[in-house]
């Protein structure tokens, strides 16, 4: 048992109380929790896979006022697993519709959305109104980002990670225990782990761990069990296996240590190596492209340009520009380039570029003169050229 995080309460009327009937006669719960819950103001940051489940329980539970920092919009390929959204969201902004979808759960919630990208610039004044922070998003320079904003305003946040079959789950508070800095102190290596666009996510998982973070966060508000403070869950579905592992404060921590020097907010993409999400466009204008129309002509001359496709082997099945090419996953390039001849004129692909543009860099770095990116990837040639070409 832990001291609630929400002080105030809010008085429930008489369709409140039937609502949450289940709530009120559990005696961790009970009056006093559910008018807690009431009062409360969460931000989830994120309204995607994990955002999904959290945003749904949260509302069901009767969380006040949840905010809802998201930018993005509902495409086909999120509802395998975001289950806020539905057909007829496609197209529209995720936020409106997980807004939309939290109406219908419980009309007695507020909802406030920031539609706008969470940066150094804009964080602190987001996240300062609120009670909580649920962290949902699938980049290591927001979660960074959020994390330090989090320490600096002194507030808990739970924190999840999902990727293909296994996830992860934590309650981070700088002030009762480690940070996210305590438990991953540097990023990894631009590239090294693959986002969900890249390497897939069961999307049953979403709920698994989402579930767990709206449970902690209730658990925080409401001052009810042993939250995830100092420990990390990690869930594999296949083997079907949960457990444990104690994460304990760092006193060298740059943000939250005995002699932090990390002060203020600051550039989390360069922090992390320029990491940069597949929607990001950014990456493929650092380096030498052509476009997709560009490559359909330059494959009907007598001089082919060598293809080089950085893909994982699963994903060819799936879909393929139509001519032969050479697959060396990203991964695997720096060992085995020696396959590649310096003095082709090479093009280099993925399913959207940005895993491309970063085998460009490399090969160029290593003195490859006459190499270029498909920009927008097989995705793009097949939305610009040829639609017959499955898009994932």
């Amino acid at each position: 048992m832990t001291e609630p995080l929400v002080t105030n309460r809010a008085e429930l009327d008489l369709d409140e109380v039937r609502r949450y009937s289940r709530h009120l006669i559990m005696p961790e719960v009970a009056m006093e929790g559910q008018t807690r819950l009431k009062a409360a103001k969460v931000l989830c940051i994120g309204a995607g896979g994990l955002g999904s489940p959290v945003l749904m329980y949260l509302a069901a539970a009767g969380v006040g006022t949840i905010g809802i920092v998201e930018f993005d919009v509902v495409d086909e390929t999120n509802l395998q697993r975001q289950i806020i959204h539905g057909q007829s969201d496609v197209g529209k902004s995720k936020a409106q519709s997980a807004k939309e979808t939290i109406a219908e759960i419980n009309p007695n919630v507020e909802v406030i959305l920031h539609e706008t990208r969470l940066d150094s610039s804009n964080a602190l004044d987001i996240i300062r109104p609120y009670d909580l922070i649920v962290d949902g998003t699938d980049n290591f320079p927001t979660r960074y980002l959020v994390n330090d904003a989090c320490v600096l305003l002194h507030k808990p946040y739970v924190w999840g990670s999902i990727f293909r079959f296994e996830g992860q789950a934590s309650v981070f508070w700088a002030d009762r225990g480690p940070c996210y800095r305590c438990l991953y102190p540097e990023p990894p290596p631009p590239g090294m782990v693959p986002s969900c666009a890249e390497g897939g996510v069961l999307g049953v998982l979403c709920a698994t761990i989402g579930s767990i973070q709206a449970t902690e966060a209730v658990k925080l508000l409401i001052g009810s069990g042993n939250p995830l403070i100092g420990r990390l869950k990690i869930y594999d579905a296949l083997e079907m296996d949960l457990k444990t592992i104690k994460v304990r404060k760092d006193p060298s921590c740059p943000i939250c240590g005995e002699n932090p020097t990390v002060t203020e907010l600051i550039d989390y993409v360069e922090f992390c190596g320029l990491v940069r999400g597949e929607d990001d466009l950014s990456a493929q204008n650092e380096v030498p492209n052509v476009e997709p129309e560009e490559l359909a002509r330059a494959m009907k001359e007598e001089a082919k340009p060598v293809l080089v496709d950085v893909r994982e082997p699963f994903e060819v099945d799936i879909s393929n520009l139509p001519w032969e090419s050479t697959l060396i996953p990203l991964n695997e390039l720096a060992a085995r380039v020696h396959v590649l001849s310096s003095a082709d004129d090479i093009v280099v692909y993925c399913r959207t570029g940005a895993r491309s543009a970063q085998a460009t860099k490399f090969l160029q770095s290593i003195g490859y003169k006459k190499v270029r990116n498909l920009r927008g990837g097989v995705n793009g040639y097949a939305e610009e050229v040829d639609p017959s070409i499955p898009v994932y």
